[in-house]
């Protein structure tokens, strides 16, 4: 059931395989997403064990292969995790990113690591009392594609230059190589590494912190006295992915929102997007992303938790 909307999107909540169902074919541009992972741990939001997890993700990716454009992005966050009792790693991401293919049809368009330096030093066990292992530090983003020329533009991402090359910009001269011809020193260089592009090229390796502890979502959540998502990822990641393969008015789909971080990050590029979540509560949360100054978390909450299917009067941003 539609709990929220905004302009440009919707948040539901519901089971995500009834809900893709309900989209039409070849209409979603980027669906940006982290599912639960596979820990070993229980998580309060769901999650499934190791060796249920390529044939519980496969329902989802089936579904949503058709509602791809043929330009279309699938980007997945997938954590890592350790194999019960022993120290050494489940290798259930990288089969579920072997079924996508392999059984699927979808094109790996590019893996990237995201780094986030913030992540706590676990397991303990291992990390901490044992001190044999590294912290894990690293999620894959797997970026699948319907076909392998899926829409992107890198220009959109580009990095700050640094330092030393916007020095190099302002006075290409002095980092000529002096042992060419000097009729070939300008032709070589200045046409070429000291054009100024706006931005340098960013790597498959995001360096993203996700240490946020005060964004407008977790202050209203402490305002209206409600438990925030306890898996949250940062905006800046949906946003590289969104401006790397969207336009402006294009579609967005996140299929386990928590918290919503993709729709919000939609909602500020001028995205259209839909949000799907099994639990009301975080639905309801979520809707903090989204608030005026004007209105009260409390009662926006109340009012998404007591909704019923059908109704027409839901808060609108």
């Amino acid at each position: 059931m539609l709990c929220y909307q905004t302009n440009l999107g919707g948040a539901y909540c519901g089971d995500s395989l009834k809900l893709i169902d309900e989209l039409e074919d070849n209409s979603v541009d980027l669906v940006m997403t982290s599912p639960p992972f596979a820990l070993l741990k229980p998580m309060e939001y769901g999650n499934v064990p190791q060796n249920e997890y390529v044939e519980w993700f496969k329902q989802f990716a089936e579904k949503l292969l058709p509602k791809l454009k043929d330009t279309g992005s699938f980007v997945i966050d997938i954590g890592n995790t350790y194999n019960k009792g022993e120290p050494t790693y489940s290798l259930y991401a990288f089969r579920t990113l072997i079924m996508l293919v392999d059984d699927l049809g979808y094109k790996l368009a590019q893996p990237f690591c995201w780094y986030n330096q913030s992540k706590l030093p676990v397991p303990i066990e291992y990390v901490n009392k044992k001190k044999i292992r590294c912290k894990n530090a690293v999620d894959m983003v797997w970026w699948m594609s319907k076909t392998s020329n899926p829409k992107s533009d890198v220009t959109k991402v580009l990095n700050p230059y640094s330092k030393s090359m916007k020095k190099l910009f302002k006075n290409p001269e002095k980092f000529y190589r002096l042992d060419l011809p000097k009729e070939k020193r300008l032709t070589t260089h200045t046409n070429s590494w000291t054009n100024n592009n706006g931005g340098s090229i960013p790597s498959n390796c995001l360096i993203i912190s996700n240490s946020e502890s005060n964004c407008k979502y977790l202050r209203t959540c402490r305002k209206a006295e409600i438990k925030p998502h306890s898996a949250r990822f940062p905006s800046q990641l949906a946003e590289f992915f969104i401006k790397l393969l969207t336009d402006e008015d294009d579609l967005v789909i996140d299929i386990f929102a928590g918290s919503n971080t993709t729709g919000a990050a939609s909602e500020q590029l001028n995205r259209r997007w839909r949000s799907f979540e099994l639990r009301r509560e975080y639905v309801a949360a979520s809707a903090f992303r989204f608030l005026g100054d004007d209105d009260d978390p409390k009662a926006v909450y109340k009012r998404i938790m007591k909704a019923k299917e059908g109704d027409t009067d839901i808060p609108r941003f």
